[in-house]
């Protein structure tokens, strides 16, 4: 089933290393059938290689889950990282702090609290019977604490409506209000979740290859492996990897910030304005670009070790495609008066290359003056984020085209009847001797979630526009797009983005209003995202064999802790930071520049303020971008028809159009030297140490993900902690740039641009 199974298996179960834990072979219980006729042990191991030479096949079922040591050290872990993400969203490079880190901390905790908490047993004989020290710290405890640390890990996306509500449009949002729509917008994805269970984690192609990270690690930190002849352990491995990561992140973090993205394009022709277009790897095409900061490798697309290879090719031709071939042919052949703008840009500008005046077209109401619009002129955009929005719609369509040409078949046959024992791997077998979480839990979840965003949207009409009928049409849109979309993700890593799709409904139903706009997203797109993120922490515990009512309960818990807290920090840094995200009013080389907010109040004002009839429309000058809608619907038609009609090459198949036309989803804000960088390891990995180093990738390829995603985490706190806090920075040669100040110019004759030639 779908595209992963082309990377099938071409070695053995028993390549797979040593078990995680002792296999312990229960007696069958009556749900599983006699020994004889349904023995869980009796499954075939994983179709995918890198799953099954990566997931251990076995399973203790007497090991316990949700303890108390796992509600303490998770819930801590939670709150840690939502303020550590939410603290550097901020930054000029995000840098994102992983649950790989907190999975490291808490290991030592662990055990900690099982040699020093109390092992009494509270109500010894009754039914309320407990202890807060089941024993020793064990794997599953282990795996629970990460799930919770996960909900942290990642950015709640309603903030950036409380960041450009308050900062950007300078209007009030009370901090009631921003809390109700950051809690119903998280915890709404568990009805999604719920409903895709059966799609997205039982079946053995759903490998979602991101989780073979953290699996990975957890067996390098339990596991006791032998050390073989010349060789490291992976625990070892970890370890030495762990320190050059935390030691090397001092010079691209503190002490050669350049090393970000060096540009020597632009140092060879310093005075050419179309060389530092081409050459600059944070404002131009990026040519030559290469990054050595593992920060901005993996800030937008993840971990490139974590990425097949198959899916790492694809990004790569969608970025090239975009970034090198309909970019620069748009923009020199001046398509939209493009040379009067920057080449990469995510500013909004006027006919004439200056910045839009955006506050002279909101009215007292918060909604657009018509007038003062006319008076100002239509509003432009760069060549490249107007192309980056085509390639989004083409993607959109793809998606849905690409799931039902070649999963849906599958889909079709799981809809039909229940998962049938056949269709089942070993570590499918081995999780259905656990109860399950019975659907009615996710569907109160999500009718109540409803009803509460209903009422929000109705009781505090004024400032959040959204009318009631908004809310129904988003959670349709999040239905109708979470299973194609968890599909692409579960098998190739990358995540097809709904943002584009839900402003662009949204804006031509009900233009004028921003906040209503950026709401709409918000519950279309978010809520999916959050389906997507809880679907892929499932079958991290499916492959880990955790007690599925065990996972959901530490889903909810954390869900919910990392809500509060990431508003409140916000809340904080919104108000301490003098000039936060004001480009024009920071101090030169000041890193809270926020590039995700200004893409999002750029999307607010094209989608919602001023509305996409009046720019992608009838009435715009940017509406033959609408037509990369019908080539993303065409295009994986052509793979589908090229895979049938030569059907010995099994490569065709490996062309994934949702991936290809996505590649270029996060920029901007992502810029050039994110791919350039990321492209390169993942081909080096991926490619090159997978086909020819297949032993030394077995053993370390994740492990090293782990240990360069925890070192630079580290380092990057303590940075910030010792010198970040007390203002002590360096100031030397292009230390906060790459060193191409001409690469934001325009090159149309007589556009005047502080700081540019004129040609």
């Amino acid at each position: 089933m779908g595209m992963a199974t082309a990377a099938a298996a071409t070695s053995s179960s028993n390549e797979v290393k040593a078990p995680l834990i002792q296999k312990t072979k229960p007696e069958a219980s009556s749900t599983l059938g006699t020994p004889e006729e349904d023995d869980p042990y009796d499954g075939e191991n994983s179709t995918i290689e890198q799953v099954a030479l990566t997931v251990p096949t076995t399973d203790d079922p007497s090991l316990p889950t949700f303890t108390f040591r796992t509600l303490v050290l998770g819930s801590l872990s939670c709150v840690l990282l939502s303020f550590l993400n939410q603290f550097f969203w901020y930054r000029r490079e995000p840098l994102s702090v992983t649950s790989i880190s907190a999975q490291i901390a808490v290991l030592p905790l662990g055990y900690f609290m099982a040699k020093t908490v109390t092992r009494r047993v509270f109500f010894k004989g009754r039914k309320w019977e407990f202890t807060l020290n089941p024993g020793p710290f064990n794997v599953k405890e282990h795996v629970l604490i990460t799930i919770l640390a996960n909900a942290g890990a990642g950015n709640v996306y309603a903030i950036h409506i409380v960041s450009v509500v308050k900062v950007f449009y300078k209007k009030q949002l009370t901090f009631i209000v921003s809390l109700l729509v950051v809690l119903t917008t998280q915890v709404l994805g568990f009805g999604w979740a719920g409903v895709f269970r059966r799609y997205l984690v039982e079946p053995a192609a759903m490998w979602w290859p991101q989780n073979l990270v953290q699996v990975s690690l957890f067996r390098a930190l339990h596991e006791k492996e032998e050390r073989t002849k010349g060789g490291l352990t992976r625990n070892q491995f970890f370890l030495v990897a762990f320190v050059c990561s935390f030691a090397y992140y001092v010079f691209p973090g503190y002490l050669f910030p350049m090393l970000t993205s060096l540009s020597w394009v632009c140092w060879v022709f310093p005075s050419s304005v179309f060389a530092q277009q081409l050459g600059s790897g944070l404002h131009g095409l990026g040519v030559g670009a290469i990054g050595f900061d593992w920060s901005s490798i993996s800030a937008y697309l993840g971990s490139p070790l974590a990425s097949p290879w198959f899916a790492t090719a694809n990004i790569a031709a969608g970025f090239a495609l975009t970034m090198y071939v309909i970019a620069p042919i748009a923009y020199w052949l001046n398509i939209f008066k493009a040379k009067t703008f920057p080449i990469f840009s995510d500013n909004l500008f006027t006919s004439t290359g200056q910045s839009y005046n955006i506050s002279a077209i909101v009215d007292q109401n918060f909604h657009i003056d018509i007038e003062a619009y006319d008076r100002e002129g239509p509003l432009y955009i760069s060549t490249f984020f107007a192309m980056s929005y085509g390639v989004g719609f083409a993607c959109l369509t793809a998606t849905i085209v690409h799931v039902f040409l070649f999963h849906g078949r599958d889909i079709w046959q799981l809809s039909k009847s229940a998962f049938q024992t056949k269709t089942m791997d070993v570590h499918t077998k081995l999780m259905r001797r656990y109860k399950q979480v019975p659907e009615w839990w996710f569907m109160c979840i999500l009718f109540i979630n409803i009803a509460m965003t209903l009422f929000i949207c109705q009781y505090y009409q004024n400032e959040l526009q959204l009318p009631w009928w908004g809310i129904f049409l988003a959670c349709n849109v999040a239905l109708f797009f979470t299973l194609p979309v968890g599909v692409i993700t579960a098998t190739t890593n990358q995540t097809p983005a709904l943002n584009v799709i839900t402003e662009y409904i949204i804006g031509y139903i009900y233009p004028g209003y921003p906040v209503a706009n950026v709401c709409f997203k918000v519950y279309g797109h978010i809520s999916m995202k959050q389906g997507i993120i809880f679907l892929k922490d499932f079958k991290l515990g499916h492959y880990m064999k955790i007690p599925p009512r065990a996972m959901f309960m530490a889903q909810v818990i954390g869900t919910i802790i990392s809500a509060f807290v990431h508003l409140g920090s916000a809340w904080w840094l919104l108000n301490t930071i003098p000039d936060i995200c004001d480009r024009e009013l920071l101090p030169a080389g000041s890193p809270w520049t926020c590039p995700s907010d200004h893409v999002f109040f750029d999307a607010s004002i094209i989608w919602g303020l001023i509305g996409p009839r009046k720019i992608f429309g009838d009435l715009g000058h940017y509406s033959a971008i609408n037509w990369f809608f019908l080539a993303g619907a065409i295009a994986p038609i052509l793979v589908w028809f090229a895979h049938k009609a030569f059907p010995d090459k099994p490569w065709i198949r490996l062309i994934n159009m949702p991936v290809l036309l996505g590649a270029v989803v996060n920029m901007p804000p992502a810029t050039a030297v994110n791919y350039t960088s990321w492209i390169l390891i993942g081909f080096v990995s991926g490619f090159i140490a997978y086909r020819y180093h297949r032993d030394w990738w077995i053993r370390h390829n994740y492990v090293l993900s782990a240990a360069l995603d925890a070192g630079l985490a580290f380092m990057g706190v303590l940075l910030y902690l010792c010198l970040g806090m007390e203002h002590i920075s360096l100031d030397w040669w292009k230390s906060h740039s790459d060193g191409c100040p001409l690469a934001s110019c325009p090159t149309e004759p007589g556009v005047v641009v502080k700081g540019c030639p004129l040609f």
